[in-house]
C-alpha cells in the first residue's frame, strides 16, 4: 500500500504529460480553444503532483525528472504548436499540413521561430536539474507561467470580446515579438519571486499580495485576456524589483 500510494504524485504527473500531449494534438490540428483548455489543466495537476508530494512525503529522484519531463511537454511544447498554428493563421489565414504549406524561406523562418518557445524551456529546465540551488525564488520566467501565456492567446479566440486588439495581437510581427520574448524571459538569470510563502506576515510578502490583488482585479474584469496580462504584470513587477534591488 505504501508503494502504491508513494506513486500517487507521479502518476498525477503522468496525467499532466497526457494533457500536455492533447494540448499539442489539438494545436496542430488548429483547435487552439482546446489546446489552452488542456494547458490550464496539465497547470493544475502540475501544482497538484507537487502538493501531493509534500503532503504524502513521496519525494523521489524519478519524480523530479518526470516533472520536468511532463513540463516540457506540456508548457514548451504545447505552446509552441499554439504559436506555430497562430503563425500559420497570421500568414496564410488558414491551418494546414505542413508538407502543404507553399511559403518561401523567410515565412519559414517565422514559422520556425515557434520552435525557440521549447527549445528555450528545455534549457531552462536543464539548468535548473544540473544545478538544483535552494533559492526562495525562481530564476527567470517559471515555465508553466510561460504555458498558461500562450493558452489565453488560444483561450482568447473563445471570446473575440476586443475585436480591434486581437487583430493586433494575432499579427506575424507581435506574435514573434512576443515568442522570442517569452523565449528570454525563460532562460534569463534575473531573480522571479515565488507565489509559495513561508508565511502569511505582510512585511514578508506585501509584493506577493499587491500581485494576487492586481491578479484578481485583472480576472473579473477582462476574464481569460487577464491570463495573459497577469503573466505580464509578473514580469514588470519582478523587472521593477530588480531594477530597485528588492530582496525576496
Amino acid at each position: 500500500m505504501k508503494k502504491i500510494i508513494s506513486q500517487i504524485p507521479n502518476f498525477i504527473t503522468s496525467l499532466n504529460i497526457v494533457s500536455g500531449v492533447l494540448a499539442t494534438i489539438f494545436a496542430i490540428d488548429g483547435h487552439l480553444i482546446w489546446a489552452g483548455i488542456f494547458i490550464c489543466i496539465a497547470a493544475v495537476l502540475d501544482f497538484l503532483d507537487g502538493f501531493m508530494a509534500r503532503l504524502l512525503n513521496a519525494y523521489s529522484d524519478v519524480g523530479e525528472q518526470l516533472d520536468s519531463l511532463g513540463d516540457i511537454v506540456s508548457f514548451g511544447v504545447a505552446p509552441g504548436a499554439i504559436l506555430f498554428t497562430l503563425l500559420e493563421f497570421s500568414l496564410f489565414g488558414t491551418n494546414q499540413p505542413i508538407y502543404d504549406i507553399a511559403a518561401n524561406w523567410y515565412e519559414w523562418l517565422i514559422l520556425f521561430s515557434a520552435f525557440l518557445v521549447p527549445v528555450f524551456g528545455a534549457i531552462r529546465l536543464a539548468r535548473f536539474n544540473a544545478n538544483p540551488v535552494d533559492e526562495p525564488f525562481f530564476r527567470g520566467l517559471p515555465i508553466p507561467a510561460n504555458g498558461l501565456f500562450w493558452a489565453s492567446l488560444g483561450l482568447m479566440l473563445e471570446m473575440p470580446k476586443y475585436q480591434e486588439l486581437l487583430q493586433i495581437l494575432y499579427s506575424t510581427e507581435n506574435l514573434v515579438i512576443m515568442g522570442i520574448f517569452m523565449s528570454g524571459m525563460m532562460v534569463i538569470t534575473m531573480p522571479m519571486f515565488s507565489l509559495k510563502p513561508k508565511s502569511f506576515s505582510l512585511n514578508e510578502n506585501w509584493y506577493r499580495y499587491i500581485f494576487l490583488s492586481i491578479s484578481i482585479i485583472l480576472l473579473l474584469v477582462f476574464n481569460v485576456y487577464g491570463i495573459a496580462l497577469i503573466i505580464f504584470l509578473y514580469i514588470f513587477m519582478n523587472l521593477i524589483f530588480y531594477l530597485l534591488k528588492v530582496k525576496f
